[in-house]
């Protein structure tokens, strides 16, 4: 059987099938065990959609993938970081080995024993700032910032997300910047009904928003269960 030609959906990331890859900054190193092939010169990991909810998205999005990925040089705002498996494969494509392209990743997490694992990334990422603290509070945030960002991705398992991040993205995401917010069924508790109520109000407190505008609503459950991806954009209000 002969193999598919790769798609190229942005520089340092492309798919081959339903398979995504990146870039390695880091050439020889796995962050999760993930596979590596050599092209060339070039090192390639595997972005698996089962670890990553970024990668999910890219995967089950009806838009261009390639509009929902930072570009080289980005600055990024990444809230709940966890141990860094998707932080890593950002950075592979905004940052790149010694972070040629500038880029910056600014990298929340809340965990002390996921922080030990997102700093320890780090040392080898240049460009990758882990910041121990709560996402949803901007004074932990701001002073890291080199500018407003160009990118938001928010996964925090806690209640009231889509207030989070409608505040997070108000405060940081600059004009025209993308937003993803992973939304965890399970986690808006406060909110009566099944699954499709609750995503349905997240829905509704977005659409409410003068500031963003909804792109899509991406269901990710495929990969990750109880799961929805909202993508936004935000507003040049000049």
């Amino acid at each position: 059987m002969s193999r598919r030609k790769p798609i190229q959906l942005a520089w340092g990331v492309h798919k081959e099938g339903r398979t995504l890859w990146t870039r390695n900054a880091v050439k020889g190193v796995s962050v999760r065990g993930e596979r590596r092939k050599k092209d060339s010169r070039i090192e390639w990991r595997q972005w698996e959609p089962q670890k990553s909810k970024v990668a999910a998205c890219l995967l089950k999005t009806k838009l261009d993938p390639s509009e929902l990925i930072p570009q080289p040089g980005s600055t990024c705002l990444y809230l709940g970081a966890s141990s860094g498996t998707t932080v890593s494969h950002i950075h592979d494509h905004v940052c790149g080995s010694g972070n040629h392209h500038n880029g910056q990743i600014v990298s929340v997490e809340i965990s002390p024993r996921m922080m030990r694992d997102l700093s320890k990334l780090s040392e080898l990422r240049p460009g990758l700032i882990p910041v121990l603290g709560d996402a949803r509070n901007p004074m932990v945030i701001s002073p890291y910032l080199r500018d407003k960002v160009d990118w938001i991705h928010q996964d925090i398992s806690v209640a009231d997300q889509t207030q989070s991040f409608l505040k997070i993205s108000g405060i940081f995401l600059k004009p025209e910047g993308i937003g993803l917010l992973s939304l965890k069924a399970a986690s808006e508790r406060w909110i009566e009904g099944g699954d499709d109520s609750r995503f349905k109000e997240a829905e509704k407190l977005i659409n409410l928003n003068k500031n963003l505008t909804l792109l899509e609503n991406i269901d990710i459950s495929h990969f990750e269960s109880q799961h929805r991806i909202f993508v936004v954009k935000k507003l040049d209000m000049v």
